[in-house]
């Protein structure tokens, strides 16, 4: 398609593009496929160097997937899985970077990514039925539609501790960690945080500085991963079973095709109980969730603390020290109400070395009060440091959204909108904010699934309503107020019939201050999800209202 056929297609006239897709990782490469792939004329805003996403960003010693290598990955083209092939079971950030590059020069899709350049903003124009979108630099583009592609954790949270600017050591948040690495050997180093990242993190350092302090506020269950490099016969075995491995993950309540034993764990004896955790325990990683219906394991509470402790007594046997170990056993939240980490090294048994510390900065240990130009000092001492690591997430869900200045319909922006907690429809659309589509937005599975399975599934949605509208001759859509507002009902009530709710977690914004505590993803699976979202489709975008632009003229 010619620039100038861009300007005349669809409803809408007068535009530069047909779409505006912001970000480059797995959701906009995949958007930008699909709408060339249909015809359209798109350009795509990645503010990294690179493509890649928050594997662009995210190079800490230790980044890695939880999803297993085999099917974190597209399903929707069988020549890429066909010709790549991954090292090992779980994807270490290079390689998923690797891969991404290799799945853009694959599909030719560089030539319509822009590299450096940062949405600020956008604006919709209700008359013309288009998005203004401007660029950091200063530049506007007008396109049909605004698509964010933008991910779930991908602004970093980032630390607000008092007397932080006076620290003359070096600082580095791990979300945005030096391209060239940054070198901890024979430095004292301490660590912020124990959530994934952290965990990653620390067993991968530990050892190589001279001393590792870790400031832990809230200990978490980590899984073994049970990572390994990936035999030939056994990629083999994957190849010639892709088809069922990616329908089993469409249609499974995670995105993942893993079996569910289907075992009703109150009905089992305790011996029989332990012996199906401690099979799945060896598998390893989400495995390890599935072995009872992780619905059951969400909705359970007796069963939970059965799983719970289960984890508990691992990490007691693993950590020599007991004091120690007890800082390290979860107490406050059930499995599973936080994301899962897995263990992919030996992070319990990195606390029995002589250069590594553990120190509780919970309420009820000694919390930081202040940063120090040599350190951290907490209620019971100070730390000297030389290198600070921040371990302490993201502002996810909304942050990377609420990042750029949207603005809607009659000058709404999606700040206002969103003040007191995150409204979408599907996590796809926004009342107020028509064609503008997020994608694995706020109340969708994104983040409770393997993500992958989540963004296509999206990406296949969004380019098939985008078709659906020009078809019908329509040019704009929109959420409208009531099935937002049933949707989002629906998935806070889903939440809290679920054990989510007994968890200060990320997946709430507890971790953000001052951000309203919602909770964000629809916990009820993708396999429902994607039904609902099938049938919304097949009944012609119901909880939507469809327009064109003379029904707007003629409503003047």
């Amino acid at each position: 398609m010619s620039d100038s056929d861009a300007h005349t297609s669809g409803g809408a006239t007068d535009v530069d593009v047909d779409a505006v897709v912001v970000g480059a990782g797995f959701s906009g490469l995949y958007m930008l496929h699909r709408l060339r792939e249909r015809g359209l004329s798109v350009r795509v805003f990645e503010k990294g160097e690179e493509v890649g996403g928050t594997w662009y960003w995210n190079r800490y010693p230790g980044a890695r997937c939880d999803s297993e290598s085999h099917i974190y990955c597209y399903s929707f083209d069988e020549d890429l899985y066909e010709e790549w092939e991954w090292t090992e079971r779980y994807p270490e950030q290079p390689e998923i970077l690797e891969y991404l590059n290799f799945a853009a020069d694959r599909l030719d899709l560089r030539r319509d990514v822009e590299f450096e350049r940062e949405v600020a903003g956008a604006t919709w124009d209700d008359d013309a039925g288009t998005w203004t979108v401007e660029l950091a630099d200063g530049e506007t583009v007008t396109t049909r539609f605004f698509v964010s592609a933008v991910g779930c954790l991908s602004k970093p949270m980032k630390p607000d501790f008092a007397g932080l600017e006076t620290y003359e050591g070096e600082g580095y948040h791990t979300a945005r960690w030096p391209d060239g690495g940054v070198d901890l050997e024979g430095k004292r180093v301490g660590v912020v945080g124990t959530g994934s990242t952290g965990i990653q993190f620390i067993s991968e350092v530990g050892g190589t500085a001279e001393h590792l302090t870790v400031f832990q506020r809230t200990p978490n269950y980590a899984v073994p991963a049970r990572n390994r490099p990936l035999e030939d016969d056994e990629y083999a075995d994957i190849k010639a079973n892709y088809d069922d491995i990616w329908e089993r993950a469409r249609d499974s309540r995670l995105g993942m095709p893993f079996e569910v034993d289907h075992l009703h764990s109150r009905r089992l004896s305790d011996e029989e109980i332990h012996e199906v955790l401690e099979a799945r325990w060896q598998q390893g990683g989400f495995r390890f969730l599935h072995a009872f219906e992780p619905q059951h394991i969400l909705t359970d509470a007796e069963v939970n603390e059965t799983v719970s402790e289960f984890i508990r007594e691992k990490i007691r046997a693993k950590v020599d020290d007991p004091e120690t170990a007890e800082k390290l056993v979860p107490s406050d939240h059930p499995y599973g109400a936080k994301r899962p980490p897995m263990d992919y090294g030996d992070y319990y048994g990195t606390y029995n070395r002589d250069d590594v510390s553990l120190v509780d900065v919970s309420d009820d240990g000694e919390p930081i009060e202040r940063f120090t130009p040599s350190g951290i000092r907490t209620t019971a001492t100070e730390y000297d440091l030389d290198v600070v690591v921040f371990a302490t997430g993201f502002d996810a869900m909304t942050g990377a959204l609420l990042a750029m200045d949207i603005e809607g319909r009659d000058g709404l922006t999606l700040a206002e909108k969103w003040q007191h907690g995150p409204k979408t429809y599907l996590g796809l659309g926004i009342h107020g904010f028509p064609n503008l589509f997020t994608i694995t937005g706020p109340q969708s599975p994104s983040v409770l699934t393997n993500m992958p399975m989540s963004i296509e599934q999206h990406v296949e949605w969004i380019d098939d309503c985008i078709g659906y509208l020009d078809e019908h001759g329509y040019d704009r859509i929109e959420a409208t107020e009531h099935s937002e507002e049933q949707w989002v009902q629906n998935t806070n009530m889903l939440a809290e019939n679920m054990l989510f709710s007994e968890a200060e977690s990320w997946y709430r914004g507890a971790n953000v201050p001052g951000k309203p505590t919602i909770f964000t993803p629809f916990p009820a699976g993708l396999d429902m999800y994607r039904g609902i979202c099938e049938r919304v489709a097949r009944e012609d975008y119901d909880g939507f209202e469809l327009g064109r632009r003379e029904q707007a003229e003629a409503a003047d």
